[in-house]
C-alpha cells in the first residue's frame, strides 16, 4: 500500500491510499464507523480467510481443516510477534483481552497482603478483578495518584509506592477505554524492571493504533484484544507472556493438554512455551482471521496508520470543542484516536440513538465504567467517538455537524422545560 510521508500530525492528511483501503472495507459503504475503539472494522482479507477456513472445515471436518492450515496457524504467532517486537513462543491466543487478563492474574500465586499497584485511569474489567482478589484472598489494592494536570499517572510517585510497598503485580493500562489519555507505560516499566517486579500492561487500545515494543515498555506481560484497532475479529485477544515469566514457571491456576503434558499418574509438566495459557479447544477460522489482520497492520503500518487516526481525532475535538453545550474529558498531552465528550440537554441513550439514526456508529461510557476518572471529572456519561485510518476528514466534519445540531437540539429541549 503507498505510504506517503506526513508533514504534521495535527492535521489529518493523507497518509495511506485511502481509496484502496476503503474499498478493502465494506463497511465503508454504510456507515460513518466511529467506534473503532469498540470493533474495528473488517477488511476484505481477514473475511476471506475466515469464510475460506469454515467452507474448509465443512467439507473435509474440523480436526482436518486445522491440519491442513497448520503453518497459517503458527503464522498468527509469527506475525503478531513482529508487530510486538516479541519471540512467536511468548504468545498466547485468547478469547479476549479480559480472558487474557484473567489468565494471566491466575498465574500469579497472590497471598493475603500483597499489593496491587495499579493506576486510577483502569479498564472496569481490571479493576473488578482487583477487588475480586481483594475479598477472595485479602489482595491490598493500591492506585497511583494522578498528575495535578489530568496527563496521568504520577511516575514519580508511582515509583515511590513500588520501593516503600513492593507490590507482588504491578498493572497499567496504555490507553484506558474512556478517555484518549495515553499512559507512560514504557516509564513505568523501567521503574518495575529497576525493582524486579511483576508487570502487566493492558494493551487493548493501543496494539494496532500506536507502535507497542515489549521490550521498550519492559513488561512481563500484555495483553490486548484483535478486534479494535487491529480490525480482527470478535471474540479473539492475545496473552504475552516474557521469556522471564515464562522461565519463573508462571503458568494459568487451570492448565488443559494443550498448555501441559500429563506425564504420570500423579505429575504434569506445562510445555515451555506460552502456549501453556490456551485451551486445546481452538477457534481456528478467528486465529486465521486476526493472522490476516495482523499482516494487514503491518502492511499499512502502524506508525502512519496511529498518526492519521490521531490526526483525525485531533480535527474532530477541534469541531466539537467550538459547539456550545459540549465539553471535551479527554487528558494528556497526545491524546489517542478515542475523542470522549459530555453534552448538556441529553440523556445518554437517546443521544446515541439519535447518532445511530444518522449512520454514524459510536459508544457510551458511563460512570461505573471509570469510578475514578469519571468522579474527578463529575460527569455521569460521555460519548465515545474513535476514528481510525481508513476514515476521512469529510466524515470528521460530518459528524462534528451532527452533534452540533443534536446538541443544538438539546439545548432548546432544555429551554423549553425551564
Amino acid at each position: 500500500m503507498k505510504i506517503q510521508d506526513s508533514a504534521s500530525l495535527t492535521e489529518a492528511e493523507p497518509l495511506l491510499d485511502l481509496a484502496a483501503l476503503r474499498a478493502d472495507t465494506p463497511g465503508c459503504d454504510s456507515v460513518i464507523h466511529f467506534n473503532n475503539a469498540g470493533c474495528g472494522l473488517t477488511a476484505r482479507p481477514v473475511l476471506r480467510a475466515m469464510l475460506g477456513h469454515l467452507e474448509l472445515e465443512a467439507h473435509i471436518g474440523g480436526y482436518e481443516a486445522a491440519a491442513v492450515r497448520e503453518a497459517e496457524v503458527r503464522g498468527f504467532y509469527t506475525s503478531l510477534g513482529e508487530l510486538i517486537g516479541s519471540s512467536p513462543d511468548t504468545i498466547a491466543f485468547a478469547a479476549s483481552a479480559t480472558h487474557a487478563y484473567a489468565k494471566a492474574l491466575s498465574a500469579i500465586d497472590f497471598a493475603p497482603g500483597d499489593v496491587v499497584l495499579t493506576t486510577r485511569n483502569d479498564f472496569i474489567s481490571n479493576q473488578i478483578a482487583f477487588l475480586a482478589l481483594r475479598r477472595r484472598l485479602g489482595v491490598e489494592i493500591v492506585h497511583a495518584p494522578d498528575l495535578p494536570d489530568g496527563s496521568g499517572v504520577d511516575v514519580a510517585a508511582m515509583a515511590a509506592l513500588m520501593r516503600s510497598r513492593r507490590p507482588r503485580l504491578v498493572a497499567a493500562t496504555h490507553v484506558p477505554t474512556n478517555s484518549g489519555l495515553v499512559q507512560p507505560v514504557a516509564e513505568i516499566g523501567r521503574h518495575s524492571r529497576e525493582l524486579d517486579l511483576l508487570y502487566l500492561v493492558d494493551a487493548c487500545q493501543s496494539v494496532g493504533q500506536l507502535p507497542v515494543d515489549v521490550a521498550e515498555i519492559g513488561c512481563d506481560l500484555l495483553t490486548a484484544t484483535c478486534r479494535k484497532f487491529l480490525r480482527g475479529p470478535r471474540g479473539s485477544g492475545f496473552l504475552f507472556v516474557s521469556e522471564r515469566a515464562l522461565r519463573a514457571g508462571y503458568e494459568p491456576q487451570f492448565i488443559d493438554m494443550r498448555g501441559a503434558r500429563w506425564t504420570g499418574p500423579d505429575q504434569y509438566r506445562a510445555v515451555d512455551t506460552a502456549a501453556r495459557f490456551e485451551e486445546w479447544e481452538f477457534p481456528y477460522a478467528t486465529v486465521l482471521g486476526c493472522a490476516e489482520a495482523v499482516r494487514y497492520a503491518l502492511r499499512v503500518g502502524v506508525a502512519p496508520a496511529g498518526r492519521r487516526a490521531m490526526a483525525l481525532a485531533a480535527r474532530l475535538r477541534a469541531g466539537l470543542g467550538g459547539l456550545p453545550g459540549t465539553r471535551l474529558l479527554d487528558g494528556g498531552r497526545n491524546p489517542a484516536a478515542l475523542v470522549t465528550f459530555a453534552i448538556e440537554g441529553w440523556s445518554a441513550r437517546p443521544f446515541k440513538a439519535a447518532l445511530d439514526a444518522r449512520g454514524v456508529n459510536s459508544a457510551l461510557s458511563y460512570r461505573e465504567f471509570a469510578q475514578f476518572d469519571f468522579g474527578d471529572k463529575d460527569v455521569e456519561w460521555c460519548l465515545r467517538l474513535s476514528p481510525h485510518y481508513y476514515n476521512t476528514e469529510d466524515e470528521v466534519d460530518a459528524v462534528v455537524a451532527s452533534v452540533g445540531e443534536l446538541a443544538a437540539a438539546g439545548e432548546q429541549a432544555a429551554g423549553g422545560e425551564r
